[in-house]
């Protein structure tokens, strides 16, 4: 366990009134100005979670510490470090922009907000948008609209959810490099996620969750070193009709109509079965004229991954 996480979630469950279990026990530490993704496909229970340490929705056993504070008991105090941006646009569309985030700002008790609220809507690009009403702003506006919003009062910690679901890619390299630029001032965020890439991009830690449960939490580098794959790919000189005899011990799968053969590997094994391989099918008269080598990405290790539980 890290030393003085910003956020501790002890055996945090939901189950509710008919039986349906959203959220099976889950113990999670997210330690200060770490970007943690939490990652799963729709319906997982990624909002579930985020939604009850944000105080939306009531949990049915464990509990949550943020800041120092105890979300459950002292509901205003752990509210006040974090700012929320839902997959949901939730905004009154007749105000301006300028408007919304400050109203956002003194909601949480916080003044001199001038300075900050004008570097937040640079960051976002909504500067030259702020006298705009939220109806007229395009999806994507709108999108950064709640991201000002919840970056208004200054959290501690910055949860994301789905933050770039159905927004351009535009927004979403400016979402990426806005997330680290907020990790360079301390902020924590936590984002939830089905777009592989995104994880990838920007997190030190990605938890895998699918079905409710938290299948497993580890640094991403760590992850990917332990649970991914290479591929060595071959392509033939001659196409083949099937896999020749006296291979079988590598798997081989043929591909592209007979030209291409594909041997996937554990990128940690002592004995890869490379140089065995390139000798048989030499004995066996298969000639090649390109060899590439390529590591699994964040997307092979997680459908393996949730395939496979």
């Amino acid at each position: 366990m890290m030393t003085d996480p910003i956020l501790s979630i002890a055996g945090v469950s939901k189950t509710y009134g008919d039986g349906t279990v959203a959220l099976h026990p889950v113990d999670l530490a997210i330690a200060r100005g770490e970007i943690f993704a939490l990652l799963g496909p729709n319906g997982a229970g990624k909002t579930t979670l985020i939604s009850i340490v944000c105080g939306i929705v009531n949990a049915s056993t464990g509990s949550v510490t943020v800041a120092g504070h105890d979300a459950f008991a002292d509901y205003k105090a752990a509210r006040r470090t974090i700012g929320l941006v839902p997959q949901e646009l939730s905004v009154d569309m007749f105000e301006t922009v300028l408007a919304t985030v400050t109203f956002s700002r003194r909601l949480f008790g916080r003044s001199g907000h001038a300075a900050h609220i004008e570097q937040v809507l640079r960051d976002l690009s909504l500067w030259d948008k702020r006298h705009a009403k939220i109806m007229e702003l395009s999806g994507g506006m709108k999108r950064r609209v709640l991201i000002a919003k919840a970056l208004a009062h200054e959290p501690d910690i910055l949860f994301l959810d789905e933050p770039t679901a159905g927004v351009d890619v535009g927004l979403r390299r400016d979402m990426w490099t806005l997330v680290h630029r907020l990790r360079e001032r301390g902020t924590t965020v936590i984002l939830t996620t089905h777009y592989i890439e995104e994880a990838e991009e920007m997190a030190d830690r990605v938890g895998v969750i699918d079905k409710g449960r938290l299948l497993l939490v580890e640094e991403k580098q760590a992850l990917m070193k332990k649970l991914g794959k290479r591929q060595l790919t071959l392509t033939l000189t001659e196409p083949l009709a099937t896999v020749p005899a006296g291979l079988d011990d590598w798997a081989l799968q043929l591909e592209d109509q007979g030209r291409t053969l594909r041997y996937v590997f554990d990128a940690q094994a002592e004995d890869t079965g490379i140089p065995p391989l390139l000798r048989r099918l030499e004995e066996r008269g298969i000639a090649f004229r390109d060899l590439e080598s390529s590591k699994s990405s964040l997307e092979d290790i997680f459908v393996d991954l949730v395939g496979s539980k």
